[in-house]
C-alpha cells in the first residue's frame, strides 16, 4: 500500500465532520512543523505550511461531509476501490491532503493552503489572508482524472423561516418516511437523476391528499441531496405504502400546523434541481436543492437550500426567485455563504496542467464544474496568482456511497510530481 493511502486511512480516523476540525488541525500543523516546515493558524483556523521560496502553492480543504456513521469510518477496498461502511468516505477533500502530506514527507520546497469548513459555504476561503509568494495555485478538490478544471460554480444558502402554531386535529395519525435513498452531491450530481427523499414525500402527501401535518425532519446537509424524510401526519383516507415510502399507523393524537397544508404544497410546488443546462460546456448552468426542513415543538418550520449557477447574474436571478417564492408562502428569508463562481481562464498554467494530464492518463480535457471550488473565492484575494484544479476519480462524494480509485490516486500523484518540477 503506498503511503498516501496509508495517509489517508490515517485520516479517516481523526473526527473532521465541518465544524469540528479541531484534531485534525492539530494533527496536521504537528506533522509539518515535524518535518521543519513553517506553519501559521488564522483565526478561522485555516493552515498555511511553507518552506524555501515556493512558487507553486497545493490547496485543498480538511473538513469532509459526514454522512451515516461517520466520523466513524470504517474502509475497505475492493477491486482497487476503497469505499467506507454505512458512513461517507471522506476522500473529498482528505485525499488530496494525504497527497499533501506525502510532498511534506518528500521535504519539496512549496506552499500548501488548508482550509476550513468549505463543505458549509467556503467560510474558510473567504477568509483567507496569509501572505502567499507562489505565482502558481493548484486546488487538489476536483474529482475526475484526466480533467483539469478551470472554471467552477457560485452559490448561495437560502434559508427560510416560519412560525407556525399548532392546534387540533383530527382522523388518524401516520408516520410517513422515505429512508436510505441514494443521495449524493447537490452541484456535480444535480442532474443525474438522482430522487430528493424530501420531494418523494411531499407527491405522496399530495397524491394522498394529506393536509394535515403534525411534524417534519427530513435531509441531511444542505449540500447534499435528501437521502431521508420522516413526517408525522393525520389523514382520513387510510394511507398505505407505495414504492420508496413505508407508512405506520400511530396511535397517537397529536395536535398538527395550522399551516400544515401550506408546507405539504411548497414541498410539491418546489422546482428541485436543473433548472438551466450550459450547452457549451456540458454541465448544469442553474440548480437548486432542497435540502432540510424542520418543524421544531414550538411550530418554527426552516428551510434550507443551496442555489447555484455558473454566472454571477444567473446565482443572483434564482436566488431571488427562491426568496420570492418563499416569500409567497408567508416566510422570512436569509440568504447566506454566498461564494462566486469561477469564471472560466484557459492560461500558460492551465495548459502545463493539461499538457501533464495528457502525459500521464494519454488524454485530458479542460473543464467546468458545477460546484464550488475554492479558487473562484481566493482568487478575488490574490488577482496575480494563477489557478487550476485537478483530483482523482471519486464517485458519489457527500454519501454514503461515496468511492475513490485508487490507482486514480497514484496516477494523480504522478502528475503533480511532473507539475511541480515543470514550475520550479
Amino acid at each position: 500500500m503506498s503511503k498516501i493511502i496509508e495517509y489517508f486511512q490515517t485520516i479517516t480516523q481523526i473526527p473532521h465532520c465541518s465544524k469540528d476540525t479541531d484534531k485534525l488541525l492539530d494533527f496536521l500543523v504537528k506533522f509539518a512543523k515535524d518535518r521543519d516546515y513553517n506553519v501559521k493558524v488564522d483565526n478561522y483556523k485555516n493552515i498555511y505550511i511553507f518552506k524555501g521560496n515556493p512558487i507553486l502553492c497545493l490547496q485543498a480543504h480538511y473538513d469532509m461531509v459526514c454522512m451515516g456513521k461517520a466520523p466513524n469510518i470504517e474502509t475497505y477496498i475492493e477491486d482497487g476501490i476503497m469505499r467506507a461502511k454505512d458512513s461517507s468516505l471522506g476522500a473529498d477533500n482528505g485525499m488530496a491532503i494525504a497527497m499533501m502530506m506525502h510532498s511534506i514527507d518528500e521535504g519539496r520546497e512549496l506552499e500548501f493552503l488548508l482550509t476550513s469548513d468549505e463543505e458549509i459555504g467556503l467560510i474558510g476561503a473567504n477568509k483567507v489572508d496569509f501572505d502567499l509568494k507562489s505565482k502558481y495555485m493548484l486546488n487538489l478538490d476536483s474529482e475526475d482524472e484526466a480533467e483539469v478544471y478551470i472554471g467552477c460554480a457560485g452559490g448561495a444558502d437560502i434559508v427560510a423561516f416560519k412560525q407556525d402554531e399548532y392546534v387540533d386535529g383530527n382522523a388518524s395519525c401516520y408516520e410517513v418516511a422515505v429512508r436510505g435513498l441514494v443521495g449524493g452531491h447537490s452541484g456535480v450530481d444535480i442532474d443525474k437523476g438522482i430522487p430528493s427523499a424530501i420531494k418523494v414525500m411531499g407527491e405522496y402527501l399530495v397524491e394522498n391528499g394529506v393536509a394535515q401535518l403534525a411534524s417534519i425532519y427530513a435531509g441531511e446537509r444542505r449540500n447534499s441531496i435528501p437521502s431521508n424524510a420522516i413526517a408525522i401526519v393525520r389523514s382520513d383516507k387510510n394511507l398505505e405504502n407505495s414504492k420508496d415510502v413505508t407508512v405506520r399507523l400511530l396511535n397517537e393524537e397529536p395536535q398538527i400546523l395550522k399551516n400544515g397544508k401550506q408546507i405539504i404544497d411548497l414541498i410539491d410546488n418546489f422546482k428541485q434541481g436543473v433548472h438551466l443546462m450550459n450547452k457549451e460546456l456540458d454541465i448544469p448552468d442553474v440548480s437548486i436543492n432542497l435540502a432540510i426542513i424542520t418543524a421544531d415543538e414550538k411550530g418554527g418550520i426552516k428551510i434550507d437550500t443551496s442555489a447555484r449557477a455558473m454566472g454571477a447574474d444567473e446565482l443572483e436571478d434564482i436566488t431571488q426567485e427562491t426568496v420570492k417564492m418563499f416569500n409567497s408562502y408567508g416566510f422570512k428569508v436569509k440568504v447566506e455563504d454566498k461564494y462566486p463562481a469561477w469564471k472560466p481562464d484557459i492560461s500558460e498554467f492551465t495548459n502545463l496542467v493539461n499538457d501533464e494530464m495528457k502525459s500521464i492518463f494519454g488524454r485530458s480535457k479542460m473543464m467546468a464544474i458545477h460546484a464550488g471550488l475554492e479558487c473562484g473565492v481566493i482568487a478575488k484575494r490574490y488577482p496575480l496568482m494563477k489557478f487550476a484544479s485537478i483530483g482523482p476519480t471519486i464517485r458519489y462524494p457527500h454519501s454514503t456511497r461515496e468511492e475513490v480509485d485508487l490507482l486514480s490516486v497514484e496516477r494523480t500523484y504522478e502528475v503533480l510530481l511532473n507539475i511541480i518540477y515543470k514550475v520550479q
